[in-house]
């Protein structure tokens, strides 16, 4: 593998405009900052944030200030100002977009910026660095060869429900956020759509002073959570269904027989309910004739 360096440590814009550079900031820990995040924040001729107080924090955490415009950029203003900062890195600037902590765009404003900048011919590049979402999946002690992010849950009881109901059955591991106050909530509800043994893991404060990992059966974290008085960002972890036990020729007898009495000759039921099952029609056909 071979490695570049630049001024700034990004790559340089088209001739005709700038570029953006999205950049991940701390999740927690100031000093987990890049040295590229900090050239950045240093030399960018705009410098888009969700929170610019958060920003303003991070700057005096790193000890650097920021030379360019610093505009906000969030879900209430992000429609209206994306066409302005295009503008702006059409005409030569280098925008410079950060959330208050982890990836732009993953679950933080970003995406709609991204998504107009590719329709519209502007350059887009990306600083990467510290992520809630695979801090969390790292830590949980569960399977990371297959994940997936989901985000915040909805609120409502009924929705909320609904969209767990349909990965009750999903194989990969599991990635939410949720706000502290509404973990107990939450966890009841993974406990009442998964069952009360799927492991998971709740990761509170990454990267902070008081950060804290708790692993276990979904019962045991959500009476943890009924119990204890729960600060600071929070990410839950939950591993996947486990893989369906394989069918049993004997098992799939009665479904056999059902073919059969419905007009079916026993050689194409024995063969329809095997592909189904993808059990051996072989074994099926045995069990179906010694159960006779």
């Amino acid at each position: 593998m071979e490695f570049e360096t630049a001024a700034d440590g990004a790559a340089q814009g088209s001739p005709d405009g700038g570029r953006i550079v999205l950049a991940a900031t701390p999740i927690g820990n100031a000093a987990d900052a890049s040295a590229r995040l900090v050239s950045l924040l240093q030399t960018a001729d705009l410098v888009a944030a969700e929170d610019t107080r958060r920003l303003q924090r991070l700057l005096r955490a790193l000890e650097i200030r920021v030379q360019g415009r610093i505009v906000s950029y969030h879900e209430h203003n992000e429609a209206t100002r994306t066409a302005e900062l295009l503008e702006q890195v059409k005409g030569g600037k280098t925008l410079l977009m950060v959330t208050d902590a982890g990836m732009p765009s993953v679950s933080d404003p970003g995406y709609r910026l991204v998504e107009a900048a590719i329709a519209g011919g502007v350059d887009v590049t990306m600083a990467p660095g510290p992520s809630a979402v695979l801090t969390a999946l790292a830590l949980s002690g569960l399977p990371t060869d297959r994940f997936c992010f989901e985000g915040f849950l909805p609120r409502k009881t009924g929705e909320r429900n609904s969209r767990l109901s349909e990965l009750a059955a999903e194989r990969r591991t599991m990635v939410f956020f949720e706000a502290p106050h509404r973990l107990e909530v939450m966890l009841r509800s993974l406990h009442q759509e998964f069952g009360s043994d799927r492991p998971a893991a709740v990761a509170r404060e990454l990267t902070k002073r008081y950060e804290q990992v708790l692993r276990g059966p979904l019962a045991e974290l959500l009476e943890w959570a009924e119990t204890t008085e729960v600060r600071g960002e929070i990410a839950v972890v939950v591993g996947g269904a486990p893989a369906a036990e394989p069918a049993k020729p004997e098992d799939r007898v009665a479904a056999v027989a059902a073919l059969v009495d419905s007009g079916i000759r026993l050689k194409d039921a024995v063969a329809a309910v095997a592909e189904e099952s993808r059990i051996s029609k072989r074994e099926l056909y045995a069990a179906v004739i010694a159960a006779r």
